[in-house]
């Protein structure tokens, strides 16, 4: 499988030549269009100039990196709160992984414990750190012993839940019918 988004093919070019854009686009995957949170990590880096750097964006003026977020097209709905949450999620990186994304997953051993390590990321809970894991292990072959049970129902064979099940058009267009009836479910509930 290739993540295949509608979005700018430089945009997914990152993605998959980019550990650093591919977790910041996950982590901005919030309350925002799919394609919007993905193709955001490719704006920031045209707006710095340069490629995305953990340890530049770590201890970048938080001023700044608001104003960049917040230029138009924002680059999230809530531009302060995240290019906050941006910031700290570098900084993790550069206290844990010496500033190299990567190293948040080739040095994990099992899938439990990469969940666990992206569980300590700003941004991401345990369904979102699962869902991150489930996209690494089927669209990026990171694979620890375990991964299929650590991520739970997004590491289903053939299932189509989330941005790891996303490698055509046609795939997209099941993702989106899954999110739209749970939607419904959850309202249905609300509304009962």
């Amino acid at each position: 499988m290739a993540l295949s988004l509608p979005i700018d093919p430089a945009a997914t070019a990152l993605l998959r030549s980019s550990p650093l854009a591919l977790l910041l686009g996950m982590m901005l995957d919030q309350q925002i269009a799919m394609e919007v949170a993905f193709s955001s990590p490719y704006e920031l880096q045209q707006r710095l100039g340069h490629d995305l750097d953990a340890r530049e964006l770590a201890t970048f003026d938080p001023d700044a990196l608001t104003e960049i977020f917040a230029r138009r097209p924002v680059l999230h709905r809530f531009p302060r709160a995240n290019a906050k949450r941006a910031q700290e999620l570098c900084r993790v990186l550069v206290e844990k992984y010496d500033g190299d994304a990567s190293r948040l997953w080739s040095d994990a051993k099992t899938g439990a414990e990469l969940v666990a390590r992206v569980g300590e990321l700003p941004g991401f809970g345990k369904q979102k750190s699962q869902i991150f894991v489930a996209l690494l292990a089927k669209q990026f072959d990171v694979q620890p012993e375990g991964w299929r049970e650590a991520t739970g129902v997004y590491g289903e064979e053939g299932s189509y839940r989330s941005v790891a099940d996303i490698s055509t058009e046609g795939s997209l267009a099941k993702v989106r019918e899954y999110k739209k009836a749970i939607k419904a479910a959850a309202k249905t509930d609300a509304d009962g």
